[in-house]
């Protein structure tokens, strides 16, 4: 067995798919957390209500994530990864354009307009993370892939920490959509050296595997339980994200904290934690040689946090924002949910699994909301955060301890 030498490791850990698929990332974060940034001050200067609009508004983009996430997913594996890769930055770039002028229209309900360009930017957004991931899953060798992934993500990650600070430097919302925007078309032209994977290219050429079908994930029971526990490993990220984060302003008053809590802040500090914890995972993964122990510590550290930010350690709004960062640190897991997702299935349906998964965890945020919005008014914020996340916790860590190892696993086979 032939040892690569620490120049080959680099050579490969900084080669264009994975230097390509970081920038695109970041881009794609910077524009689908944005709107948690700047949902506060972007409505009330339009005269809509925060909470009530702003879940509407949420509650589209995160559905136009979950079907993006299909539609690019097919398109990933029937046309190849570029083509995602390509198409779904275009998409979302113009869409977030187009946010930048929502107070100039004026034909329309601007509730109607914001989520009909929030949808169009969901659907956009889905196709970066997984055709990326699948990218730089099938470039990289098997002893790399854990390390690479991890860098994609944890640079990518930073996004969100950019977009808060330019939504603060700017001082006006309509220009950190225009600046997103921007930087997702001058991506496209970095994109152009990029080649395809030559496992897919193998794939491609044989006219008798069926690629891109997303109906057979539920044609076979054991493809079907497989699918379903990587979507549930993905749950406890978004819940702290989704929830704890975005909707950190609403749990000031029961944690008694006089300053209010700034989502966009959270959101900040929560993405600092994932991105370090994005870094860190590839490596622990690396090390542990395994996948599922990787995880399973993580979560288990992020629930610690949770117990603590909730029952007694967040008295103020720095300390609150300090168990941000430790619950993002924890679910820096992200992009070795996203690699498992890729590892456990061939590679005629490889993106659709890569794309689809973290996207149908995004879209399964609007089913938290709703659980946490019916559980308030009887259990209070906290209590109800804590029955969705027990939920969350309980799917994911039962799906990690038992689905299948695939560190090392070779990727050249097909379902």
């Amino acid at each position: 067995m032939n040892t690569m030498t620490t120049r080959q490791k680099t050579k490969h850990l900084l080669s264009l798919p994975v230097i390509v698929a970081a920038l695109g990332y970041f881009v794609d974060i910077y524009d689908l957390l944005l709107f948690g940034i700047v949902r506060i001050p972007s409505l009330k200067s339009m005269g809509l209500d925060a909470d009530i609009a702003g879940t509407i508004i949420l509650n589209w983009q995160m559905f136009g994530l979950l079907l993006g996430g299909i539609l690019w997913g097919i398109y990933g594996d029937k046309k190849g990864r570029l083509s995602v890769l390509f198409g779904s930055i275009l998409v979302y770039s113009l869409a977030n354009i187009a946010c930048g002028f929502l107070p100039q229209i004026d034909f329309m309900d601007k509730t109607v307009a914001y989520s009909a360009l929030r949808f169009i930017a969901g659907v956009g957004l889905a196709g970066e993370l997984g055709a990326g991931i699948t990218l730089v899953s099938e470039s990289l060798p098997k002893e790399l892939r854990a390390i690479g992934t991890s860098l994609v993500a944890g640079f990518g990650l930073l996004g969100a920490v950019v977009a808060n600070f330019t939504v603060q430097l700017s001082g006006d919302w309509t220009i950190a959509y225009f600046i997103g925007g921007a930087m997702g078309l001058a991506l496209l032209l970095l994109r152009v050296g990029v080649v395809e994977s030559g496992i897919y290219k193998e794939v491609k050429q044989s006219s008798h595997v069926k690629k891109g079908s997303f109906l057979s994930f539920f044609s076979n029971r054991e493809r079907f339980i497989r699918y379903m526990k990587c979507i549930a490993i993905g749950l406890p990220t978004w819940f702290c994200i989704g929830i704890l984060a975005v909707l950190g302003n609403q749990f000031a008053p029961e944690l008694g904290i006089k300053e209010a809590i700034d989502p966009g802040q959270a959101i900040m500090w929560a993405y600092i934690g994932i991105s370090a914890g994005d870094f860190a995972s590839g490596f622990i993964s690396h090390w542990l040689h395994s996948r599922k122990k990787a995880i399973f510590w993580m979560m288990v550290f992020t629930l610690i946090g949770i117990v603590l930010m909730l029952f007694g350690g967040a008295k103020s709004a720095s300390s609150y924002y300090f168990f941000c960062t430790w619950l993002g640190l924890g679910t820096g897991y992200w992009a070795m949910f996203v690699t498992v997702g890729a590892e456990q299935f061939g590679t005629n349906i490889r993106a659709t699994a890569a794309t689809t998964i973290p996207n149908m965890v995004r879209g399964l945020l609007i089913v938290m909301i709703l659980l946490f919005d019916f559980f308030k008014p009887s259990t209070g914020v906290v209590y109800a955060a804590v029955i969705v996340g027990a939920i969350s916790f309980t799917l994911g860590i039962y799906s990690t301890l038992t689905i299948a190892e695939t560190h090392n696993r070779d990727l050249d086979f097909v379902e």
